[in-house]
């Protein structure tokens, strides 16, 4: 019974990555071929839709973390897809002004490059159980251009959103109310760019000390 669950868990794991890699190379693909065509200010429009789906699908690899399914600790995917989905939905899709932006053309562009090399990885490793070494390097060593670049663009964003929010008061949530709570998503956002800054900077440290661990052991291997 343990080899049945260990083949359905690799069968389940493998449809997953590659289905998500799919995902993220339309993300890429559409998002290219804007800046190209009607350049940064259409790259939104062009990726919606595929980026809505990857990104929000990264759901499951908190449920993989908590389930046992992956290696994976909750506590370091946890921030990451929580801000990535706060990004795309909380800002991008709440605030249309910030769409047109050419931080949204470099947002996407880091974050669909490096799931697609991510994601492509585990998909091998799942279906054939190892990853040529050169896409090992790639997994372990792009962050640390596509990270601080993604990073960027998202406090930007944020920053961008927040005359926005201001103005349109959206999930604002104002006393008197029967829940007597109030809720200020303009302060809300202003706390989370202040996360970033300590945030970021160990987020950093710890994929430097990942590549380190994971390097040294391919090279043992």
């Amino acid at each position: 019974m343990a080899g049945v669950g260990s083949a359905v868990r690799r069968l389940y794991l493998s449809a997953y990555n590659w289905v998500v890699f799919y995902g993220w190379a339309q993300v890429l693909y559409y998002a290219i071929t804007a800046l190209l065509g009607d350049g940064h200010e259409g790259v939104y429009a062009a990726v919606e839709r595929p980026l809505q789906l990857a990104q929000t699908a990264a759901v499951m690899e908190i449920l993989h973390g908590l389930v046992g399914l992956v290696r994976s600790p909750v506590t370091a995917t946890l921030p990451q897809i929580g801000s990535r989905l706060f990004l795309t939905w909380g800002i991008l899709w709440s605030f249309p002004e910030t769409q047109s932006h050419i931080l949204v053309s470099s947002l996407v562009i880091s974050w669909s490059i490096t799931e697609i090399i991510r994601y492509s990885f585990f998909g091998l490793k799942e279906t054939l159980g190892f990853a040529p070494s050169w896409l090992l390097w790639l997994r372990y060593s792009t962050f640390m251009i596509l990270y601080p670049t993604g990073i960027f663009s998202e406090v930007s964003l944020i920053y961008i959103a927040l005359p926005y929010m201001k103005v349109s008061e959206r999930y604002f949530l104002k006393m008197p109310n029967k829940w007597n709570f109030s809720f200020d998503y303009f302060y809300t956002c202003v706390i989370a760019i202040g996360v970033y800054i300590p945030g970021g900077p160990h987020m950093f440290t710890y994929m430097l000390a990942q590549r380190k661990k994971a390097l040294s052991k391919a090279k043992t291997a």
